[in-house]
């Protein structure tokens, strides 16, 4: 799944990281945070789809952290991690308004598809296959055609493919795209949206259908939609 944005909230430092990496591979764009208040910070100024959130956390505690979260009305999805693997403490993780559970230690295969899970109900309901001309691009196949050949697209150039077809012919920014495809740690002066756009727009070939608008972004015009000026 791409276009996906997951925090990680642990203070151990190596498990944070193991998952964040683990993450990562598959595609998601994650940041990680070592202590409540700093995981408070990060949730509540970047709209994260996927919170994994350790309950045991210095600072402010993955339980109110999570309480937080629940009121603010954001569809950040939370997935609670406790060392504890009680019914009573799975309960009242839940009870909480975590959206799922996972006891420590747990198989990182799980996590994953718990991440996947929930990033799939924080994301607004799109078609399953996004189109824009003869060019069709399936999230759940991962896979992108145009006139009905395969095109072989990275992770990255999928992530900002998918991003703009879910746009429906609204501009993208340079920035949205460094958020919802990279993430924090990337360098926000980095040319590198410019250049995976650059071999993006080469493997699509022609005629071109993303458009580039000086100083704000780049879109995919629908059908009928007017070019800008």
């Amino acid at each position: 799944m791409l276009g996906v944005r997951v925090l990680v909230v642990e203070d151990e430092r190596h498990l944070a990281d193991a998952i964040a990496r683990g993450l990562r591979r598959q595609g998601l764009a994650v940041d990680v945070a070592y202590d409540g208040n700093t995981g408070h910070e990060m949730a509540f100024v970047t709209r994260y789809d996927v919170v994994v959130l350790d309950r045991d956390l210095p600072g402010m505690h993955g339980d109110q952290l999570c309480a937080e979260l629940v009121r603010s009305g954001q569809l950040t999805r939370v997935l609670m991690l406790t060392a504890s693997g009680s019914v009573a403490e799975r309960v009242e993780g839940l009870s909480l308004g975590a959206d799922d559970y996972l006891p420590k230690p747990f198989a990182f295969d799980e996590l994953v598809a718990r991440v996947h899970a929930l990033g799939r109900r924080a994301t607004p309901v799109t078609p399953p296959v996004l189109r824009a001309a003869d060019l069709e691009l399936d999230p759940a196949k991962r896979t992108v055609t145009r006139a009905g050949t395969l095109i072989d697209l990275t992770n990255k150039e999928f992530g900002v493919l998918e991003e703009l077809l879910r746009a429906r012919g609204g501009v993208v920014s340079t920035e949205e795209l460094l958020e919802r495809v990279w993430d924090a740690n990337t360098d926000p002066f980095t040319t590198i949206v410019r250049v995976t756009m650059r071999t993006l727009r080469m493997k699509i070939g022609l005629p071109a259908l993303i458009e580039t608008l000086v100083g704000a972004g780049y879109r995919i015009p629908l059908a009928g939609q007017e070019p800008e000026a």
